[in-house]
C-alpha cells in the first residue's frame, strides 16, 4: 500500500470547473486505510477530504470546502497514484460535484 500519511500536493493540472490551482496545497494524514486531508490556497479558504485507500494506493474520497467569496462546494473524487522516477508520488483525480452544476473533470495533482 502506498503511505500518503504527512505527505503534501499540488495541483499541476485540471480539466472542467476545478476551483483548484497551483496555489492550492494538500496536506494527507492517513492510518491503516483511512486517510484524511486539509486543502487551502488560491480561492480555496479551507477544504477537507476524508477516503478509504485500497492495497494499490487507490483513494476513493470525499470533499468539501469553503471559498474566500463565501461558498460551500461539496464532491466526491477517485484517484489513482503514479510513482515517478524521483520516488514521488503523483495523483490522477477523476472528480465530479454534489453540489452546484454537478459537473465532472479531472485533475493531476504531484507531490511536493
Amino acid at each position: 500500500m502506498i503511505w500518503y500519511d504527512g505527505r503534501l500536493f499540488r495541483p499541476i493540472s485540471s480539466k472542467g470547473s476545478s476551483q483548484t490551482s497551483d496555489e492550492t496545497i494538500f496536506q494527507y494524514s492517513q492510518k491503516a486505510d483511512r486517510l484524511t486531508g486539509k486543502y487551502s490556497g488560491g480561492i480555496i479558504e479551507l477544504g477537507h477530504l476524508i477516503g478509504l485507500c485500497d492495497e494499490n494506493g487507490n483513494i476513493n474520497m470525499r470533499y468539501h470546502h469553503l471559498t474566500h467569496e463565501g461558498y460551500l462546494m461539496t464532491g466526491k473524487c477517485r484517484t489513482r497514484p503514479e510513482i515517478l522516477e524521483n520516488g514521488k508520488i503523483r495523483l490522477h483525480e477523476r472528480w465530479q460535484w454534489t453540489c452546484g452544476d454537478f459537473s465532472k473533470g479531472t485533475s493531476i495533482l504531484e507531490e511536493i
